[in-house]
Parts: C-alpha cells; sequence; structure tokens
C-alpha cells in the first residue's frame, strides 16, 4: 500500500501535526489534503516522495548506436526536473530496462515495468518494430509510453505519445525538398528490412508517382547487414538522383563507408543522398568523412541557432562529455519526461486516464527545437527541416519550413 502525504512519520504526533497545520493558509491546507488524494489513488508507484517510471531502450545489439542517446535525455531531463523540484513535489526514480534490439524482449521488458514496478510513464522504443511490440503491453494495461522516433505514422494509440515526426512532416517535405531545389526525377528507395522502412518507402513512393516521378530501384537488408557492394553496383546502374534511405543501426556504418569505397563522391550529389535516419549519434560511428555532403529529413539538428538549443547542447555535453553529439531522437527523447511533467502537473495526479485528458495541447516554448505542442492524435506540431552534413559530423541547415507543420498520421491515399 502506498504511503499518503498526510500519514504521520516516525516521532511525529497527532497534535504536533495539528500545530503545524494550522501556521499553515486555509486555503493550502485544502490543496494539500485533495493533492494527496488525488495523486496517490493510482495503484503505481508513487510514495509521499517519489515517483518511478521506465526506461525501455536498446542498450545492447545492432540498435545500441542509435538508442544510447534516447537512454541519456531521458536522463538527463529527469535529472533536470528533480533539480527544479520535481513532479508534484516528488523526485523521479527510473528503473531502466534493455530491449536488446529484440523485440519480444521490448514487449517482455514493458510487461514488467507496468505490471511488476507499476511504473507512472515508460520513456523508450527507438525501431516501429520495437513499438508494435510494445503497444498492445501498452494499451493491456494502460500505460503510457512517450515514443521518440521519427516514425511511418499510421498509427494513434490513446496509451502513446509520439514526440518524433510521421511521415507528412518527414518523408513528404523532404521528397517535395529534392524535387523542387534539386530537381530530382529518379530515386532509389533503400533500407533496413522491418516496419519503419518498408511502410515509409510505401508512402515515398506514392508520393514520388503522385509528383509525376520515378522509383527505379526498391531494396531492404536485415538489420545488422554488413554487405552493401551488391545494391551499390546496383545503383550505379540504375544512375538515380536520389537515393532515399532508411537503413539504420549499426548498418549505416557498412553501408556509407562502402559507398565511399565505391567511389561514390556524395559531395559532388551524383547521386545525392537523402535520409530518414542518419543523425549525428549515427554519424559518430560511420566517420564524417564517408558522409560529407548526405541530406537528412529531420525536426531537429545539433547546430540550431536558438537559446533552449545552446542552453541544451551545453548541459548534454556537461553530463555525458564534450565528446558527445546530440541527433534528432536524441532531443525528441528528452522532450518525453518534460511532456510528462507538464501532463501530470495539470492533472494534479500520476494516473493515466487523467494525465490522457490534459496531454493535448500541452506545450513546451523550451523545447531544444524550439517549439512544441501536444496534438488531439497525440502527436507533436513540428518544423520540417533538411541538414547538409558536413566533414565534421555535424548538419548545416539548408531548408526550414516556415510554420509548424501539423501532424497527420493517416494522411488521405497514402495508406
Amino acid at each position: 500500500m502506498k504511503k499518503t502525504i498526510s500519514s504521520s512519520r516516525p516521532g511525529t504526533t497527532r497534535r504536533t501535526l495539528l500545530k503545524g497545520l494550522a501556521a499553515l493558509p486555509a486555503a493550502m491546507i485544502l490543496a494539500t489534503s485533495s493533492y494527496a488524494a488525488d495523486v496517490n489513488t493510482t495503484g503505481l508507484s508513487v510514495t509521499d516522495d517519489t515517483v518511478t517510471v521506465g526506461i525501455l531502450h536498446s542498450a545492447t545489439g545492432t540498435m545500441a548506436i542509435s538508442e544510447t542517446g534516447s537512454i541519456q535525455a531521458e536522463k538527463l531531463a529527469i535529472e533536470q526536473i528533480n533539480a527544479s523540484g520535481g513532479v508534484l513535489g516528488r523526485q523521479i526514480k527510473y528503473i531502466q530496462e534493455d530491449g536488446a534490439s529484440d523485440w519480444p524482449t521490448f514487449a517482455e521488458k514493458a510487461k514488467k515495468l507496468l505490471v511488476q514496478d507499476k511504473v507512472a510513464a515508460i520513456m523508450g522504443c527507438w525501431t516501429s518494430a520495437s513499438r508494435k511490440a510494445v503497444l498492445p503491453v501498452m494499451e493491456q494495461y494502460n500505460g503510457m509510453l512517450f515514443y521518440p522516433t521519427f516514425y511511418e505514422g499510421l498509427e494513434q494509440s490513446p496509451n502513446v505519445i509520439y514526440t518524433g515526426q510521421e511521415a507528412t512532416q518527414q518523408i513528404l517535405k523532404g521528397i517535395d525538398w529534392a524535387k523542387e531545389t534539386k530537381g530530382a526525377k529518379k530515386f532509389f528507395l533503400l533500407g533496413s528490412d522491418y516496419i519503419w522502412p518498408r511502410t515509409s518507402n510505401k508512402i515515398a513512393r506514392k508520393h514520388i508517382e503522385k509528383l509525376g516521378l520515378k522509383v527505379v530501384g526498391e531494396e531492404y537488408y536485415p538489420l545488422g547487414h554488413t554487405q552493401f557492394n551488391s545494391v551499390i553496383n546496383k545503383i550505379k546502374l540504375k544512375r538515380p538522383d536520389v537515393i532515399f534511405t532508411t537503413v539504420v543501426g549499426g548498418s549505416n556504418v557498412a553501408f556509407y563507408k562502402q559507398l565511399n569505397a565505391a567511389g561514390i563522391d556524395l559531395t559532388k550529389e551524383k547521386p545525392l543522398v537523402l535520409t530518414l535516419s542518419v543523425t549525428e549519434d549515427e554519424i559518430l560511428g560511420i566517420g564524417g568523412e564517408n558522409v560529407e555532403g548526405l541530406y537528412a529529413s529531420m525536426k531537429y539538428f545539433q547546430s540550431l541557432p536558438n537559446d533552449n538549443n545552446t542552453a541544451f547542447v551545453k548541459a548534454f555535453k556537461k553530463r555525458w562529455g564534450d565528446d558527445i553529439v546530440i541527433g534528432d531522437v536524441t532531443q525528441a527523447a528528452y522532450l518525453g519526461p518534460w511532456l510528462w511533467k507538464a501532463a501530470v502537473e495539470k492533472a494534479g495526479s500520476f494516473d493515466v486516464d487523467k494525465i490522457r485528458k490534459t496531454l493535448p495541447g500541452i506545450e513546451l516554448t523550451t523545447a531544444p527545437e524550439g517549439y512544441v505542442k501536444v496534438h488531439p492524435n497525440h502527436h507533436l506540431w513540428s518544423k520540417s527541416r533538411i541538414g547538409h552534413a558536413k566533414k565534421d559530423g555535424q548538419f548545416k541547415v539548408v531548408y526550414e519550413s516556415k510554420e509548424l507543420i501539423e501532424p497527420n498520421p493517416f494522411p488521405k491515399g497514402y495508406q
């Protein structure tokens, strides 16, 4: 049974407690009583002093190269929230579990966090495959997942807040940019073999054809795949204007090194490479010299010149080291604990049903990307951006939408 704020502590008599309450304004006493009742009827891991959340990412396996930044960002956000007073007067504790780049393991760990640990929320997943594995668990046990990765859309759950971009904000805008700015007409679609790349490329193909352009090739390879010489030869034969790539994780290290070794100089843009998945985090493993000239369609880059981001980058490097880099998903992961805190405090409770009602309309004016707001469909309003990779592993932003793009996870004609 969880403690309540009004429970007597060792050495505290009823007379002492009443004397202390008498010194408080009546309004504060009423607020405290209501506060205790609202907060502690949740059945979650909430005590007088703490609330526990879960962190669920791949700390091992092929996806660790991508997900380590998310873990670091979520821990930093939690530490900052605690330093500022916590949530509803409670310090956040976290239980970290390793999905180990294995989708059944993600589902197993999510159930453990919700049923055994009774966490108030879970910050986690990266791939769509891991999210799809976790989703029925979240819905069955009424948990709340803050999911940070750009993804294919075509999903909306009352138990998930999607802090990354969906297809209309990333895929369609990226292809439009390639056509309008670079005059692209022919595309080669290349991805890892799981839900997100296949669905993303299905959407990309429809949009490319809708624009009167052409897809000249489409290939997929298993997660962790390291031999791309065969598909690189196909690309050379097909002569696309754009290699549109959704390769993820450790496979990117092999792909870009082999692309470079095959004599394809990305700085010449023949073909131009447009990625949805290579962030500063991956470049750290790939090497900037292998991706210089690459274009990425994201909502966030470490180089964004705004005060929020300057403070975030400084704090991130102070916590995790000067050599650390920050990518799109890392920033989106950082938003999760802050959005949860805002919703909890608006609801005055950790209860999932209550915070679900408060989440739409929650906004962060302090987001490193600039500003975000939760849409009723549980996705975020955000800007679309195109970054051009430099040799030092950072991106120069060459395009930014003038307005925030409204999230539309079920675009008509793309399902």
